[in-house]
C-alpha cells in the first residue's frame, strides 16, 4: 500500500500518535472575520477522535 500524498502533505503525526493538522476557513473571505476569529484559526490542533482512523489509513500510521 502508498501512503496518500494529499494526506501527507496536510497532516503531522507527533511523536505521542496524535495527528497534527490546521484548521480550515482562513483561506478567502477574510474581511468580514474578526481578528481573534482569524487568530484562532491560523494555530494548528489535531485530528477528533471519529476521523482519527480514517487519517491513519491514509497514512499507514498503525
Amino acid at each position: 500500500m502508498k501512503t496518500h500524498r494529499g494526506a501527507a502533505k496536510r497532516f503531522r503525526v507527533k511523536p505521542g500518535g496524535k495527528i497534527k493538522r490546521k484548521k480550515q476557513g482562513l483561506r478567502h473571505l477574510l474581511e468580514h472575520k474578526s481578528a481573534p476569529r482569524k487568530r484562532a484559526l491560523g494555530q494548528g490542533t489535531y485530528v477528533d477522535d471519529a476521523n482519527l482512523k480514517a487519517v491513519q489509513r491514509q497514512l499507514l500510521v498503525k
